[in-house]
């Protein structure tokens, strides 16, 4: 579409933007011209738009489109063809100019974002290392990144997407660790999503799956700067989306939901222990509730004599089957947790506290369950919490209801069926086309050490092969040697 008179001009701006009421047109005449200036009025710096724009379009001797590009003391400007190019960015908070008889317009950026100052990270939280999270501000989380990695090879590149409230999103790598093919998967499934709007990265997370009917997360949501950047020096991908404050790390594995950046901060003794503490809570998670219904309903000969009269105790006043006991606290148990997430902080640790304690004790007096089963449901729930990932945690507690029926209907094989199916599952997934339980499956004992256990810093001079990483080297391994040699 050509530009032709004023009106016309200012009219199609105006209707590209539904004819908003907050938007403003400033005329200026520069030495017999007339010089415009579009923008809406609560989304620009209007100290910017005085100082930078008007004043000094007013002091200058002669006026052009070319000549303002050049020389408008703004950083970043650009010239347009339409009026739906103009429109568009000014919908982003720039500024539109035109000037008459001039069939080109001209933007410029003096917008005013409106973020939260830079703050420790609330959903990964840490003893040691770095506390500062991003935030909604993609320009800023690019920064913040830019300043943990300065390797010269980092790449950011852009893509657009929601047809009918575009997103700025930032896919970045490092150009000769990432593969490329790793690289050309995300960046072809992003082109490829056709949609009015992402609201936020998990939102995208989702749409970017292998598996979209599966409950295990492909891909790994993080607030923390420096995660991100251990995992783009190990050769993963990192993906920001405008206006979310978690950033997209893939390919992942089953193990990378356990990690965190202190095994890192940590001695590796302490980290190897940690990791064990943490895949055994959730291996109790899942199998505690179910080992009780399978116990006390089919197999009672396996119970200690000892501990078998205490759990006939425990449940002579409990009228329910075991199932239905173990349904209700877990339930009860997923209700608080639930109630305690949306109700103000103070008020849900203490909704946490107390309601666990009252219907806890409630639920025994009134015969509904047993003082044992009662300890097994809290071992379950704190083992689901050790999960550094929220997805994998809430994950870890869906699985137990279906597990805990299996064991009602077929005792310790009907658990046995479920763990096959389980780890069938798991075995079939991938993570943007990788082997989701890698290094157990394809086995890769070198590997082991960045999934299971935690060894000396001197081990880790290769980067994880899962990666496929271009450049596998992180320092020379005799290097490491005479160092350790040095050290004796």
């Amino acid at each position: 579409m050509m530009w032709f008179t004023k009106k016309d001009r200012i009219d199609d701006v105006a209707r590209q933007l539904a004819h908003s009421p907050d938007f403003m047109c400033r005329r200026i005449e520069c030495k017999g011209r007339n010089v415009y200036v579009l923008f809406l009025s609560n989304l620009i710096n209007h100290a910017h738009l005085h100082q930078n724009v008007l004043s000094f379009i007013h002091e200058q001797q002669h006026i052009s489109i070319d000549q303002l590009a050049r020389c408008l003391p703004i950083g970043a400007v650009s010239i347009c063809e339409t009026e739906k190019e103009m429109a568009s960015y000014i919908r982003d908070g720039w500024a539109g100019i035109y000037i008459e008889k001039e069939k080109r317009g001209l933007v410029v950026n003096i917008a005013e974002k409106v973020e939260r100052s830079l703050e420790k990270a609330e959903t990964e939280s840490l003893v040691l290392g770095p506390k500062m999270s991003f935030t909604e501000s993609i320009d800023t989380n690019i920064r913040i990144l830019r300043q943990n990695v300065t390797d010269p090879k980092l790449v950011t590149e852009k893509i657009m997407i929601g047809v009918r409230n575009p997103l700025e999103v930032r896919v970045v790598y490092i150009e000769d660790i990432a593969d490329e093919t790793n690289v050309q998967t995300v960046k072809q499934r992003l082109e490829e999503l056709h949609i009015d709007e992402v609201i936020d990265s998990s939102v995208l997370a989702q749409m970017l799956d292998d598996h979209a009917y599966t409950i295990f997360p492909q891909y790994l949501l993080t607030e923390l700067p420096d995660r991100l950047a251990y995992s783009l020096l190990k050769g993963r991908i990192g993906i920001f989306v405008d206006r979310s404050p978690t950033v997209i790390i893939c390919p992942t594995t089953f193990f990378s939901f356990f990690e965190t950046t202190e095994d890192i901060y940590l001695r590796w003794a302490m980290s190897t222990v940690l990791r064990a503490v943490r895949m055994l809570g959730i291996f109790a998670s899942i199998f505690l509730s179910p080992l009780y219904v399978a116990v006390i309903t089919y197999h009672y000969e396996v119970i200690p004599s000892a501990l078998l009269l205490t759990i006939g105790e425990s449940r002579s006043r409990v009228p329910f089957p075991p199932v239905i006991e173990a349904l209700f606290l877990e339930f009860m148990i997923e209700l608080l947790r639930e109630a305690g997430a949306r109700l103000p902080t103070k008020v849900g640790q203490t909704m946490g506290i107390v309601g666990g304690i009252v219907l806890g004790q409630a639920a025994v007096d009134a015969g509904f369950t047993s003082n044992v089963l009662i300890i097994i449901v809290a071992l379950s729930a704190l083992g689901s919490f050790t999960a550094p990932s929220y997805e994998m945690g809430a994950t870890i507690r869906i699985l137990r209801f279906p597990i805990i029926l299996l064991a009602a209907f077929w005792g310790l094989v009907g658990i046995f069926i479920g763990v096959s199916i389980l780890l069938i599952h798991l075995l079939k997934m991938t993570s943007l086309g990788r082997p989701y339980l890698s290094p157990i499956y394809p086995f890769r004992f070198t590997d082991m050490k960045y999934a299971l256990i935690r060894l000396p810093v001197r081990f880790y001079h290769q980067r994880p092969k899962t990666n496929r990483p271009q450049n596998s080297r992180r320092f020379s391994w005799r290097e490491a040697m005479k160092r350790k040699d040095l050290d004796e």
